[in-house]
């Protein structure tokens, strides 16, 4: 090896040329997915007994762990009727554009990560479609025992009707797990795995700010993103990414000999 560091170098990540799938297989792929899992959550809607059973166990099962109440979230956001609205705009709003462009993107500059990324998606969707079918769960901001403001109700923008029950345009009983957290999360990896520059951690801001928000807002537990974290780890252990092209680049560059 040579000596002092005048041959010392910065290594770049390993890259190989992945062909783009088809564009209109993939819009037709993702589109029909995204109406299957709309169409099986308004299958899931109902069971409004076992959504407040289960809302009552999870709500005791996190004071038990000593989890932090929600409401010391909700509280920080409740300071000012602009911070709670721009809370509740973000929770609306922010969730699926930002995962449609993070795809978009992935597609047009990366489409190996993105054959990856969709994988792990669809894998995580399904998994927590299967969720809402099994474990209805009705959010804090409906439990009394909470004691939460429903924000996007009594603030707005709100993207749910007034009555559960009545709701055709989604199942305000799957609360478990968080798909808000999840998606955003996934987001975050994808992109830590397909950018490169020690700054690419901060992705996870996007994750972290959601998960202040969903829960902030009161349409979610602690556990319903501690849920999502596990399957989307499940499911990024099961879709491993394939060749050179998605080696992830080291967050500070290493030194290698001339």
């Amino acid at each position: 090896m040579a000596a002092g560091t005048a041959g010392i170098r910065h290594a770049e990540p390993e890259t190989t040329a992945v062909p783009r799938p088809p564009l209109v297989r993939e819009l037709v792929l993702v589109t029909a997915l995204f109406l299957v899992y709309k169409l099986g959550r308004s299958v899931a809607n109902g069971h409004e007994a076992r959504a407040f059973a289960n809302a009552d166990r999870v709500w005791d099962l996190e004071r038990a762990v000593h989890l932090p109440g929600e409401g010391r979230i909700q509280g920080l956001i409740l300071h000012g009727d602009a911070l709670v609205r721009a809370a509740n705009t973000y929770y609306a709003w922010i969730h699926f554009p930002a995962t449609v462009a993070f795809l978009v993107w992935l597609y047009r500059r990366r489409p190996g990560h993105y054959v990856w990324a969709r994988r792990v998606l669809t894998l995580l969707t399904a998994a927590a479609l299967a969720l809402h079918l099994l474990v209805p769960l009705a959010p804090p901001r409906m439990l009394a025992e909470a004691g939460l403001v429903d924000t996007a109700r009594v603030y707005g923008p709100s993207v749910y009707g007034a009555t559960p029950a009545t709701d055709g345009m989604a199942n305000q009983f799957a609360a478990m797990p968080s798909l808000h957290f999840g998606w955003a999360l996934m987001v975050a990896v994808g992109l830590i795995a397909a950018t490169r520059g020690r700054w690419r951690v901060l992705w996870l801001l996007h994750p972290l700010l959601t998960l202040l928000v969903i829960v902030g807002t009161a349409n979610h537990y602690w556990v319903d993103a501690l849920v999502a974290t596990a399957l989307l780890a499940a499911a990024l252990a099961l879709v491993r990414p394939a060749g050179a092209a998605l080696r992830i680049a080291p967050l500070r560059p290493r030194a290698v000999a001339r």
